[in-house]
């Protein structure tokens, strides 16, 4: 039966037409969702493989552990058209932070037999012939270790104290790494050793690998020790650098000492009149063998050069106690050179010891300090012109002058300055500038 009548409505046309308006969107979505979705499972795909690929080990070694299955590289097992340094790129590696130790760098411990890896801890330290810059270690190890052992790590670490300068140069590292030698060693280093300073000390024994790795043995226990003071030899390099300055001498005729009113009324009424000797500050080089240990009266004696009177500004006090400079410095009495240091500023003080012949202070001062010619040397002069006592002191150095015995005030005269109190000059616990080259050696500071 025909779909119409000739001459009436026919739906063949309009169907076919209608099929051609829908064809071709239909079969375009059809087609992208297909590439979505096949694009979805590569991705998964891809994922799912990077996350068997094995994390490197903290080595970098490419040689598998034992137990396990060697994994090819990257580069091998995913597809063609992905590059392994591509934008779809597996998780990154951990690296895993070892916990803190004192383990130094580059060491690791072998995983092979204990018979042919393990080294005795060292046992037994001792430590002697400390100065203020360094100390001779030895310990005990076990006979087979002895040739065994290439290499030696010290760990020295420095006790903190609560008064120490802020303004001190930071030390470096204290983890030290030496060579074997025959024991006892020496352990020597002014970057890393202060004078009258507490350390604590450990030692470890290692042996080099062939592949550049340490093997190593336990921390031994840890010992403690204080450095000493100078020496006289460090002293006499102070003394060499403090007359480099020096400057030309002037005379003079008294020494003095500036204080509060109460301290001598408190002289007066409680010490008989006489000023006695009291311990030394830790003022200037912390490595002053003086410092806490010799009791002495702070005097001075630097004149101002237009008028060759002491200056009328004080940083200690507006009180005065003047007395000949015969009373205290006469060929009865040795000289010692004791310190030299500054406080941050262009001012040098050269820190001298008076002491009568045979006192405990000069007993003190034999032992410690270099002994000066009391006649010829460039801070403070004693010397006989046409029958008579010369004093003579630096220009331009602010010289500190130890006198290690009691003084009467009844030998001096007492009177008020007319000048200012200047707190800022004040020396008293005064901190060294330790980076002045002016006035450091290259030993603690």
């Amino acid at each position: 039966m025909p779909l119409a009548e000739p001459g009436g409505f026919s739906f063949l046309p309009l169907l076919s037409q209608l099929l051609g308006y829908l064809f071709f969107p239909f079969f375009f979505l059809f087609f992208f969702f297909f590439f979505l979705l096949s694009l979805l499972w590569r991705v998964f795909a891809i994922s799912e493989l990077a996350g068997r690929i094995p994390v490197a080990s903290a080595a970098g070694s490419d040689a598998a552990s034992p137990g396990t299955t060697s994994i090819p590289p990257a580069s091998s097992v995913l597809p063609a058209w992905i590059s392994p340094a591509g934008a779809l790129c597996p998780a990154l590696p951990l690296h895993r932070h070892p916990r803190a130790s004192r383990q130094p760098p580059g060491t690791a411990r072998s995983s092979a037999p204990p018979a042919m890896e393990l080294l005795s801890t060292p046992k037994n330290i001792e430590i002697n012939n400390i100065t203020c810059d360094s100390f001779r270690i030895s310990w005990a190890m076990e006979k087979g270790d002895l040739e065994r052992v290439t290499h030696y790590f010290i760990d020295l670490n420095k006790k903190e104290n609560k008064n120490s300068n802020k303004f001190k140069h930071r030390d470096v590292p204290t983890k030290l790494v030496a060579k074997a030698v025959p024991l006892p060693m020496t352990v020597r280093g002014h970057w890393f050793l202060s004078p009258r300073t507490e350390y604590s000390v450990a030692v470890q024994t290692a042996v080099k690998q062939s592949d550049g790795e340490y093997l190593v043995s336990g921390w031994s226990e840890t010992v403690e020790f204080c450095t000493g003071d100078y020496a006289k030899e460090h002293l006499a390099q102070l003394q060499e650098k403090a007359e480099l300055i020096a400057g030309r001498m002037l005379r003079f005729s008294v020494f003095y000492r500036n204080q509060h009113k109460e301290y001598f009324q408190h002289v007066r009424m409680h010490c008989g009149n006489v000023m006695k000797p009291s311990l030394k500050d830790n003022s200037g080089s912390h490595g002053s063998p003086t410092s806490g240990m010799l009791h002495g009266i702070f005097f001075s004696c630097n004149t101002e050069f237009n008028t060759g009177q002491p200056p009328q500004d004080s940083p200690y006090g507006r009180y005065r106690f003047q007395i000949p400079a015969q009373r205290l410095f006469n060929p009865n009495t040795n000289l010692y050179f004791a310190d030299f240091y500054c406080m941050y500023t262009a001012y040098h003080y050269v820190v001298l010891v008076l002491a009568p012949k045979g006192s405990s202070g000069d007993l003190f001062c034999r032992e410690r300090l270099p002994q000066l010619d009391i006649s010829s040397n460039k801070f403070l002069t004693c010397s006989v012109e046409e029958g008579e006592l010369v004093y003579r002191h630096a220009q331009d150095s602010i010289l500190e002058v130890i006198y290690t015995e009691p003084v009467d005030l009844s030998l001096g005269v007492l009177g008020e300055i007319s000048g200012h109190q200047l707190m800022s000059l004040s020396t008293a616990n005064a901190k060294k500038d330790p980076s002045c080259k002016t006035c450091n050696i290259s030993v603690g500071r």
